[in-house]
């Protein structure tokens, strides 16, 4: 299974917070993790933040953001090409959806219709991103017969 993350996963993998074990789960029995190159910038964002509100004390900052660093390069990162942000701008409007999250959806619809020969699972802690990727699979399925696409998610 092929794992896209979003940020608000990609940061559970950094971050002991509920859901942390359901993502470490699910990294655990990919075959490749998938993110958007967005999911950089606000991963470096959420942990800044944290870092600023105490829950993350400094000298775990430095370590989580080296521990990051050090990761990113495992992870398959998806450019935002002329496709992709023109299919976030029509999944924002869509869906009413935050700009970064429209980017990790078209990006993940984009993996789903390059078949990379395995299923893609979505896992995002966003209650509207995921409602708007459940009904963007259901499209890609009726539209391009897809076998898989969103299955479960966080």
């Amino acid at each position: 299974m092929i794992l896209y993350l979003d940020t608000s996963s990609l940061i559970k993998l950094y971050v002991e917070e509920p859901g942390t074990s359901e993502v470490e789960r699910q990294f655990d029995e990919a075959s490749l993790v998938c993110t958007s190159v967005v999911a950089y910038a606000e991963a470096r964002s959420a942990l800044a933040r944290l870092c600023r509100e105490g829950s993350l004390p400094p000298e775990e900052h430095t370590r989580t953001k080296a521990n990051l660093d050090q990761n990113w390069t495992d992870y398959l990162t998806v450019d935002v090409t002329p496709e992709v942000w023109r299919a976030a701008g029509d999944l924002a409007e869509a869906h009413a959806l935050r700009g970064c999250d429209s980017i990790h959806l078209a990006s993940f619809l984009h993996l789903v219709r390059t078949d990379l020969g395995e299923p893609v699972l979505f896992s995002s802690f966003d209650d509207r991103l995921r409602r708007a990727s459940r009904r963007e699979i259901e499209v890609v399925l009726m539209r391009e017969d897809v076998e898989w696409g969103l299955r479960g998610e966080s």
